[in-house]
């Protein structure tokens, strides 16, 4: 029989991870809205092909490099493939619509993802792909009658530590200011002589790397992927951006994480019947925090000037 103090430990570490992967491609979905205000729909489908290409990888790495040296060169290579296919898709399917109406880049984004999608359940002949690791994935902490696993742990304090990085790289490189810059004002910066496709790219590359990096947690945690994982993560990521307040980086953190937390806890408390209610506690927060916080619960109003 667990006790309540064990239950509340075991969802707090359940939700964490659960947040972390949210938050993870919820920040591509802000990094992305912040500067050109374009919901990118097909930030889930790069978060599924970053999945796909961790584990393609690790076929290939394990043979010479086993244990963690062969994994992280696999996530290395599924951020360096994704990260290409998501500057690709800005640079052919999204730059040329910068200065059309938001609604055209909005059905454009649809059709990448549409793409995209299509293209690995065609690959794959719409099979899941199963991901066999070295490491006993039971193995943890005990603390009573539960287990922390150590993949839990080493999972949870990756995601804080990219989201630790990502902050500082917005706040402080020269690349970063000039992201922060473009989203307030693109012709400004074009004048004091801004590269703003460049940057631009760079940005897709980021959260476009992000989201293969979650993929590649996806793919240790869960042991199991599939194409059509990106689309239920790519609309609870994009709940969580919103939440947090939709180009908000550290709303985007939030959000993921609340939402994770939100979901793990729901579903201990409705007991057997809780998995089947998940998505009701989510974007039952949606609704309700967009009746009382429009913007988000970091997001800041914006004026437009005419």
């Amino acid at each position: 029989m667990f006790t309540f103090e064990e239950l509340f430990l075991q969802q707090l570490i359940n939700g964490l991870i659960l947040g972390s992967f949210y938050a993870l491609v919820a920040l591509g979905y802000s990094m992305v809205y912040g500067i050109i205000k374009l919901l990118n729909f097909a930030h889930g489908d790069i978060y599924m092909t970053g999945a796909f290409a961790c584990l393609v990888a690790y076929g290939f790495f394990s043979g010479f490099m086993p244990g963690w040296p062969g994994l992280i060169a696999s996530v290395i290579t599924a951020m360096a493939f994704s990260g290409a296919l998501g500057f690709l898709a800005q640079r052919f399917a999204y730059r040329p619509l910068l200065g059309a109406p938001r609604l055209s880049l909005l059905i454009t984004a649809i059709g990448v993802s549409l793409v995209v999608y299509n293209s690995v359940m065609a690959v794959t002949n719409s099979q899941p792909m199963f991901f066999t690791s070295w490491f006993d994935n039971t193995a943890g902490i005990r603390f009573g009658n539960i287990t922390i696993r150590y993949i839990q742990i080493i999972l949870l304090a990756v995601s804080i530590t990219l989201m630790l990085v990502l902050t500082l790289f917005i706040g402080r490189t020269m690349t970063g200011k000039a992201m922060r810059a473009i989203a307030q004002d693109k012709d400004a910066c074009r004048l004091m002589g801004i590269n703003v496709n460049m940057v631009i790219g760079v940005t897709f590359i980021v959260g476009s790397a992000l989201a293969a990096i979650a993929g590649g947690m996806a793919c240790v945690y869960y042991g199991s992927i599939a194409f059509d994982m990106g689309y239920r993560i790519g609309i609870k990521a994009f709940t969580a951006a919103v939440i947090g307040g939709i180009g908000s980086i550290p709303g985007a953190m939030l959000g993921g994480l609340l939402l994770g937390l939100l979901e793990a806890f729901g579903t201990q408390f409705l007991g057997n019947s809780g998995s089947a209610w998940k998505d009701v506690f989510a974007f039952g927060a949606l609704i309700l925090i967009l009746i009382f916080r429009p913007n988000g619960l970091l997001g800041k109003t914006v004026v437009e000037r005419m």
